[in-house]
């Protein structure tokens, strides 16, 4: 619907709300999972194997969110709770509830180098298309963590696979694919530093699209303006 080649003589709104609490659960599920290595433990028992391993929590860790909206917010006030260090990268910079402090695309390298956890909620827009590749990687704390979340387009998917071959990066949990559904060729199911997901972080459930339409149908009749407003030479 936001091609350039598709019409845009009508008002197109989304479902801002809904999707925060969701990925934020998607996130933080895999992240303390990765963290208390609990997938290393399930094998164990399978084992039998008594051993414990030495593992670091997320107080004082540094979370870095690409974009600022509803859905990252939620998620910067998860990472709070957890007493981390939370910065957001955003287009206008402004400041966000929840964020220590929020930046302009320009210092997202910068950025990248004091983050242990970095989390892409972006949408595909021209500006975000391809924002990950070789040069982005060399600027991510070693052992960094990379969620998307976001749009399959934030990432070049074969300069990910070297970051993550390389040390580059440490672990990256991706829920969209520049391809979807993710092709059964593709080299990134079978990397072990890698975490595949069906694009399901958050689903739409009925009941809450429902809520939000009739809102919305309200407001319409009442020509009253939409809320989730769609700009379409923005892209979101």
């Amino acid at each position: 619907l936001l091609d350039a080649s598709c019409r845009r003589d009508y008002q197109l709104t989304n479902v801002r709300g809904i999707f925060g609490p969701l990925m934020s659960e998607y996130v933080f599920g895999h992240l303390l999972s990765l963290m208390r290595q609990i997938p290393l433990y399930r094998e164990q028992q399978k084992q039998r194997l008594w051993q414990s391993h030495p593992y670091h929590g997320l107080k004082g860790r540094t979370l870095l969110i690409l974009g600022t909206g509803s859905i990252g917010q939620h998620i910067a006030h998860t990472g709070k709770h957890f007493g981390m260090k939370v910065l957001g990268v955003s287009r206008s910079g402004r400041e966000r509830a929840g964020f220590d402090q929020v930046y302009q695309l320009p210092a997202l390298n910068k950025m990248l180098a004091q983050a242990d956890v970095i989390v892409s909620v972006l949408p595909a827009t021209r500006e975000t298309h391809h924002l990950f590749t070789a040069t982005r990687f060399e600027h991510c704390k070693p052992g960094a963590i990379l969620f998307n979340v976001g749009r399959g387009n934030a990432i070049h998917e074969g300069d990910l696979l070297t970051a993550l071959r390389t040390g580059k990066l440490g672990m990256a949990v991706l829920d969209v694919f520049a391809q979807e559904p993710l092709p059964a060729d593709s080299p990134l199911w079978g990397q072990p530093n890698l975490i595949v997901t069906p694009h399901n972080s958050a689903y739409s459930f009925p009941e809450d699209v429902a809520q939000i339409f009739v809102r919305n149908y309200i407001r319409f009749i009442d020509g009253q303006p939409l809320d989730g407003k769609i700009d379409f030479d923005k892209g979101y």
